[in-house]
């Protein structure tokens, strides 16, 4: 990771949380079975991210928006293009998480990791937003680095080495 602004503005989002700004931000988040959403503006060079735990929840038409579940996490962020005068479509998208944290109690209809990828890349193709990457699945954390002054993400596995997310289409 380099190239740093010298005024870098830190943001570290837990489960339920979603940043959206610009600028020297560097949007950070630890996840597992939980999977984080990228979205940045290639021209405007803006961007959030959310970070959700569960793919949805029959949620009461008096309850807010709680962004622990992917679709409401979803409609924050996109709550936040909508504040900042652009469409959805005008972004780019990264997808990362969903591990298998749980692997002797999984089964196929209780994979929390891979329900919420499924949920997230659902939400995005509904939106037509393009994921130009992707980084889901597996067995362990990652700790996700996004650069909102550049839209890179960066990739820390838990023994601390970093891998530069390169762009690809899903």
């Amino acid at each position: 990771m380099k190239d740093f602004p010298e005024n870098l503005n830190e943001v570290f989002l837990n489960p339920g949380e979603v940043h959206f700004g610009g600028g020297n931000t560097r949007i950070s988040t630890l996840l597992g079975s939980c999977v984080s959403i990228t979205l940045w503006h290639p021209r405007l060079r803006i961007g959030g991210m959310c970070h959700y735990m569960l793919a949805r929840r029959a949620r009461p038409a008096s309850a807010p928006l709680d962004g622990r579940y992917a679709d409401e996490a979803f409609a924050i962020l996109l709550g936040h293009v909508s504040v900042a005068g652009t469409r959805p479509i005008e972004y780019q998208a990264k997808l990362f998480g969903g591990a298998n944290m749980l692997s002797d109690l999984v089964t196929d209809s209780v994979d929390i990791g891979r329900n919420n990828v499924a949920q997230g890349e659902s939400l995005l193709a509904s939106c037509q937003i393009a994921l130009l990457a992707e980084h889901v699945g597996g067995s362990s954390q990652r700790k996700l680095h996004f650069d909102l002054w550049s839209g890179d993400v960066w990739l820390a596995s838990p023994q601390g080495s970093d891998e530069r997310i390169r762009k690809f289409k899903a």
